[in-house]
C-alpha cells in the first residue's frame, strides 16, 4: 500500500509508524486506559485488511481514532487526537527552518535563481531573502485563505511577492516624481534636501532619492531625465557668469561655459551611473531602475535634455568595467527611449540621438523603445487626449490619468490643473493566472473552459482585493520619502494613503501567463496563425479586460491586465502543469511556459511579422506589456537596427531588441557564451563553465539579467530563435 502525505508525496506504507504514534499517546493516559500490544496489532490489521492500494495519511489517522473508540479506549483516543493536533501545529509553525538552512548553505534552487539580478551568496541579498522567507511563511499561514495558498502552490495562480506581503506598507512599482522633489525640496532620513543649483548636484541627489524610494517598495522604479534638464541650464548660467565676471567677451564666455557644462554633464552622468550600480538597497540589490529619455516632455529645456540623453547613451555604449577592468553590459539602469517626430526621421532635429540609440542597442541591448505615436493612440485621458509616458520598471504601464477632475489628491507641489499626472503614481501589486492550466483543466471543452476561466479569475480577484486591503490601512508615516516628501505624494503626517489607491490614481494588476500554450491546447493552433488560434487568443485577452472593467466599475479600483514578467515562475508553472497533467506534447513538455502574449521562442517568425502581430495583443495588455525580437550581433549592421526602430514607431507601442554581449574572464573571449545540451553555460573559445568567471547578459522578461537563471528559463533562452538573420552583415 502507498500512503499520500500532506505535501502530496507518495511513500510506502509503514505499520511501525502507527504503532509508535499510539504508544506515544499511551504514555499520556492511566495504565488501565492504555492500548495493549494486541489492541495496537488489531488496529493495524484492520487498516491493512481494507486492502487499499493508496490511502491519505489523514484517512489512516481517522481510522485509528475510530478503532480506539471501538475498543473502548476513549481517553486514549482523546489523547491521540490531541497528539495529532499538536503534530499539525508543529508542522504549521516550523515551515521555514529547512529553507533558511538551504539558503545559507547555497543549496536552495529556488532562492539561488529566484532573481537573475540578485546574487544569493552575498550577505545583503541573503538578509533580504531571510526576511522574505519569514514574510512568505507569515503570508501563507495567517494572511491568505487556504484556497488561495493551495491554488498558488499548485500553479493555478501565482501570488507575486509574498516575500514582501507580510509588511503591509509595501507596494510594487512607481514613477518617481523627481521633478517635484528636486524643484521643491525633499527630506531623506530626516535631513532636508533643498533645491540644487548645479546638474552634478541634482544627479547625485537623484540617486539618493532613487535608493530611498526603492528601499521603501519592491519592483521597478522609473525617473525621467527631463526632470534633470533644468539643472544643466543652471550650471551653464553659473559658468557663463564666472567668465563674464572675469571680463571675458560674450562670445568666449559662452564658448567656455558650454565646454564646462558639457564636462559637468559627463561627470554628472558618470556619477549617476556609478551610484546606481554601486548602491545596495534594502532589497539586497542595486535599485531596479529605468531611466526615461523623452524629448517631448519639455519644450523649454529640450537642448539640455538632449545633452543628457547623448551622454547616457555614450556611457552605456562604453559599458561598465567589471572586476577585471573589462567593459561589460550592465543590467541597470534600464534605458527607455521615446520615438517621436523630433527624432524618428533622417531630417529630424534629434535624429543623431536615434542613431546613437541604435548603436547602443546593438552593443548593450538598451535602450528599449516607446512609440509616442502608437502610445497616444492607445492611452487616452478623461479629456480624450492621447498621452505618452514611461513605464514603471520593465513593463508596468499606468492607465491614462482619470483623476484630473478630483484635483491634486497627492498634494504634489508641481501639480498642473487640467493636465494628466503620471509621476507620483504607482502599482499596488500583481496576481497572475496560469492560462494553460485553465485549458488543460477543461480537457478541451470550450464551455467548460470559459466556466473554469471565470472561476480562476474570481480567485485572482479575491487575491488582488487582499493586496488592496493590505495597503488600504497604511498611513503616510510608514514611508515618509514616498507619501510625505514628494516621491509619490506630499500627504500630512498620519494621513491615510487610501485615496491614492482608488479613482485610478494607482493600478493593481491581473497578470497572465502562457497564452500560446492555452490557445494551442484549445484550438490546435498557435495564436500567430491569423485564423482560429489568433481569434481565440484575442477573445481570451478581451475576457481578461472585461473582468477588470467589471471589477473596476464596482470598486473604483483600477484593475488592469498585465503581461507578467514571470522569471522563476515560468519554471514553477511548467513543473506544476507536468505534475497535474503529465507531459502533453507541445504544451507541457518543456521546462517553461511562454511569457504573456509572446510568440513562443521556438517558433520561426521574422522580426516585423512578430512585432506587427504582437502589437494587436499588446493593446489588450494595457497594464503592462513589452515585445521583443531576438537578433544576432548587429554592431556591423546598424541599418537593420534603424529599420526595426522605425517599424516600432509606426506599429507597436513598446518593444526591444535582444542582442548578445558576453565576456569570458578566463580567456578574454568577447562574444556569445553558449548553452550545452545539459543547460550549462560555457565559453565556446576555451570551454570555461565557471559562472564566477563568465559575464553573461540576457534579456529576461523585459529587463537584463546577469546572475544566471533556473533550468526552465535557461532552456527558454537556449531555444530562442533569431528573428533577424543578419545575412547582409555577413
Amino acid at each position: 500500500m502507498k500512503v499520500i502525505k500532506r505535501d502530496g508525496r507518495v511513500v510506502d506504507y509503514d505499520r511501525e509508524k502507527i504503532s509508535v504514534a499510539i504508544q506515544k499517546a499511551n504514555k499520556e493516559v492511566k495504565p488501565k486506559e492504555r492500548a495493549s500490544k494486541e489492541d495496537i496489532k488489531a488496529v493495524i490489521e484492520y487498516i491493512e485488511d481494507l486492502d487499499k492500494k493508496r490511502m491519505l495519511v489523514e484517512d489512516i489517522q481517522d481510522i485509528i481514532e475510530e478503532q480506539l473508540m471501538e475498543l473502548g479506549k476513549y481517553e486514549l483516543a482523546k489523547k491521540y487526537i490531541v497528539y495529532r493536533y499538536t503534530r499539525a501545529l508543529v508542522r504549521k509553525s516550523n515551515t521555514t527552518d529547512q529553507t533558511i538552512k538551504e539558503l545559507i548553505e547555497g543549496t536552495n534552487e529556488y532562492w539561488n535563481s529566484e532573481n537573475s539580478n540578485k546574487n544569493a551568496t552575498v550577505i545583503t541579498t541573503q538578509r533580504d531573502y531571510l526576511a522574505g522567507i519569514t514574510s512568505t511563511d507569515i503570508t501563507r499561514r495567517f494572511l491568505l485563505p487556504e484556497d488561495i495558498v493551495k491554488a498558488h502552490d499548485e500553479g493555478i495562480i501565482h501570488f507575486h511577492d509574498a516575500d514582501y506581503f507580510a509588511q503591509n506598507a509595501l507596494h510594487n512599482c512607481e514613477l518617481i516624481n523627481l521633478d517635484d522633489m528636486l524643484q521643491n525640496g525633499t527630506i531623506i532620513n530626516g535631513v532636508m534636501i533643498e533645491k540644487p543649483h548645479r546638474f552634478i548636484t541634482a544627479a547625485t541627489i537623484a540617486t539618493q532619492i532613487i535608493l530611498a524610494v526603492s528601499s521603501s517598495s519592491y519592483g521597478g522604479a522609473t525617473v525621467s531625465l527631463s526632470h534633470l534638464a533644468p539643472f544643466v541650464r543652471a550650471s551653464y548660467e553659473k559658468y557663463y557668469k564666472k567668465y563674464k565676471d572675469r571680463k571675458f567677451s560674450d562670445e568666449d564666455a559662452k564658448k567656455y561655459a558650454e565646454q564646462d557644462t558639457k564636462k559637468e554633464v559627463e561627470d554628472g552622468v558618470q556619477t549617476f551611473n556609478y551610484q546606481v550600480n554601486s548602491m545596495t538597497n534594502t532589497n539586497g540589490q542595486a535599485p531596479f531602475l529605468s531611466v526615461a529619455m523623452y524629448l517631448g516632455e519639455t519644450d523649454e529645456y529640450k537642448k539640455e535634455l538632449a545633452m543628457i540623453i547623448e551622454e547616457f547613451l555614450n556611457q552605456r555604449i562604453q559599458g561598465f568595467k567589471n572586476e577585471k577592468g573589462v567593459y561589460i553590459t550592465p543590467a541597470f539602469p534600464k534605458l527607455l527611449y521615446v520615438l517621436e517626430e523630433d527624432n524618428i526621421h533622417e531630417n529630424s532635429k534629434f535624429w543623431y540621438l536615434t542613431k546613437l540609440a541604435a548603436k547602443c542597442t546593438a552593443k548593450r541591448m538598451v535602450p528599449d523603445y516607446i512609440s509616442e505615436k502608437m502610445m497616444k493612440k492607445l492611452k487616452k485621458n478623461e479629456m480624450g487626449d492621447g498621452e505618452c509616458y514611461p513605464c514603471m520598471g520593465c513593463r508596468s504601464f499606468l492607465t491614462p490619468d482619470r483623476t484630473m477632475s478630483l484635483g491634486n489628491i497627492a498634494k504634489a507641489k508641481n501639480y498642473v490643473e487640467g493636465k494628466g499626472k503620471y509621476y507620483g503614481r504607482f502599482n499596488q501589486g500583481v496576481v497572475t493566472i496560469n492560462l494553460p492550466d485553465v485549458a488543460l483543466s477543461s480537457d478541451g471543452d470550450m464551455d467548460k473552459f470559459w466556466k473554469i476561466f471565470d472561476e480562476r479569475l474570481e480567485l485572482c480577484h479575491r487575491a488582488l482585493q487582499l493586496r488592496h486591503n493590505r495597503l488600504a490601512g497604511v498611513t503616510s508615516d510608514v514611508a515618509p520619502i514616498l507619501w510625505q516628501h514628494g516621491a509619490l505624494a506630499r500627504l500630512d503626517k498620519g494621513e491615510p494613503i487610501k485615496e491614492l489607491l482608488l479613482h485610478g490614481y494607482s493600478t493593481i494588476s491581473l497578470g497572465y501567463a502562457g497564452l500560446y500554450e492555452c490557445v494551442k491546447f484549445m484550438t490546435g493552433h498557435s495564436h500567430t496563425d491569423n485564423g482560429e488560434g489568433k481569434d481565440f487568443g484575442l477573445a481570451v485577452m478581451q475576457h481578461l479586460n472585461d473582468k477588470c472593467k467589471e471589477w473596476k466599475a464596482a470598486e473604483d479600483i483600477d484593475y488592469s491586465v498585465y503581461g507578467t514578467p514571470i522569471e522563476s515562475t515560468t519554471y514553477k508553472f511548467a513543473k506544476c502543469l507536468q505534475k497535474r497533467f503529465g507531459k502533453v506534447e507541445g504544451i507541457t513538455d518543456r521546462g517553461y511556459i511562454t511569457n504573456s502574449y509572446h510568440v513562443p521562442v521556438f517558433e520561426e517568425i521574422d522580426a516585423f511579422t512578430k512585432l506587427a502581430l504582437e502589437s494587436e495583443f499588446q493593446q489588450l495588455s494595457p497594464g503592462g506589456a513589452i515585445s521583443y525580437i531576438e537578433t544576432p550581433n548587429l554592431q556591423n549592421n546598424l541599418e537593420a537596427v534603424i529599420d526595426v526602430i522605425k517599424f516600432i514607431y509606426d506599429n507597436i507601442m513598446y518593444a526591444e531588441l535582444n542582442t548578445k554581449s558576453d565576456y569570458c574572464q578566463q580567456c578574454g573571449f568577447d562574444g556569445e557564451i553558449l548553452i550545452d545540451e545539459n543547460l550549462e553555460w560555457y565559453c565556446p573559445n576555451c570551454g570555461n563553465r565557471n559562472h564566477d568567471t563568465l559575464n553573461v547578459a540576457r534579456r529576461t522578461c523585459g529587463y537584463i539579467g546577469s546572475n544566471f537563471w533556473n533550468k526552465g528559463r535557461t532552456q527558454e533562452i537556449k531555444e530562442r530563435v533569431l528573428h533577424i538573420d543578419n545575412k547582409e552583415a555577413k
